[in-house]
Formats: structure tokens, sequence, C-alpha cells
């Protein structure tokens, strides 16, 4: 028998309450700030008030606004997943920066996750906007170089071949490629961005 699990952002509970409902989830993981204020504090304690006893409530602390923490931790928390679990992701409620950092993740973990969704508040009907699950799609030379890059400083291409066994052409090509999906820069040295970061997860 599938588990659901619900994986969410959190600061107004309507929202999660709505999606909990929706999907009927046995287990609830909400992303709070390190130092929730009373308006989060206040929405968790409305949750595991309404839905305590029925439903497992669990918290993730997470930075505010650093996207690549944030989705490292989300990674490390949908890899935990039991094989007889379903992992959704819900990005109504919270912050912009968390909520891009779980969509990341669920990008970054793509064959895990089986719904992004989003709930609009104007809609009176409070009909589910559900999101692409799109996936970051990396070359087995391209998750080279960007493990490379994340391990140690490269001034030039030249010096990254020394670390990457790839051919040059294969290797000008992924760094092309790296370059067009902004995961990378090659400005003098050549750089992994967050983006970069958080597509190796």
């Amino acid at each position: 028998m599938v588990r659901r699990v619900l994986i969410a952002t959190l600061y107004g509970a309507e929202p999660v309450l709505m999606a909990i409902a929706r999907l009927g989830v046995e287990r609830v993981v909400l992303l709070i700030d390190h130092k929730p204020d009373k308006i989060q504090q206040e929405s968790l304690e409305k949750i595991k008030t309404s839905l305590g006893k029925a439903v497992k409530i669990e918290t993730l602390k997470t930075s505010n606004y650093d996207i690549v923490e944030i989705a490292s931790k989300c990674v490390e928390l949908i890899d935990l997943k039991a094989k007889d679990e379903e992992i959704h992701v819900n990005i109504t409620s919270g912050r912009k920066t968390k909520a891009i950092g779980l969509l990341f993740a669920a990008y970054a973990r793509h064959d895990y996750v089986a719904k992004i969704s989003y709930y609009p508040e104007e809609q009176e009907e409070k009909e589910v906007v559900y999101l692409p699950r799109l996936s970051f799609k990396l070359t087995k030379s391209e998750k080279m170089i960007l493990e490379a890059l994340e391990k140690g400083k490269y001034r030039n291409i030249k010096d990254l071949s020394k670390k990457v066994k790839l051919s040059t052409a294969m290797l000008y090509r992924a760094i092309d490629d790296l370059k067009d999906k902004d995961f990378i820069t090659v400005d003098g040295e050549i750089t992994l961005t967050d983006a970069g970061k958080i597509a190796r997860l």
C-alpha cells in the first residue's frame, strides 16, 4: 500500500490544510524558518492541533533566502523516502525563496516526486495548479564537470581537462551546454553557479 507524504512550505495554515485534505496524506514535512515568527508558529500549531493525531507532522528548518541550502536539505529529505512512500510537494504557503528551493529539489529528484502543486488564492473554487515535474537531465560528461568544479578551482578549460578525462571536443561541447543552462560561468576562471550546485545534488 502506498503512503502519501506531503512536503510543503509554511506560513499560513490554510493552503497546507487544504493540500492535506485533498491528498489524504499520512505524513507531512513542513519547511519552517530557523526562527519562526509568530504567524508561522501559530500556523504550525493550528495544523498540529487540527491533524496531529491523524497525520504525522514534522518540520524541516531551513534558511529563508539561501536557495541552494533549502534545495540541499529538501533533496536529503526526499532521498530518505521509504519504498512504499509517494512524495507530493506543495509550494503555496511561505516565502518565495523557500518555494523555489523546494521546487528545485523536486526537479533534482524528479523520479521520486509524484506531483508538485500550488493553490492560487485568487481562484474562488480553489482549483489546484499542478506544475510540471521537470528534471535537470545532465549527461555523464556534464556531471563529471560539475563534480570537478564543486571540489576545486580551475582557471581555464585546459586546467579542467587535466581533471576530467574527456576529449577536448567533448569537454568544449559540455562546457557550452553548461553555460547555456546557467550551471557554470566562464569569466576568467570556470565557476559553478548556484543553479549548477543544485543541478548536481
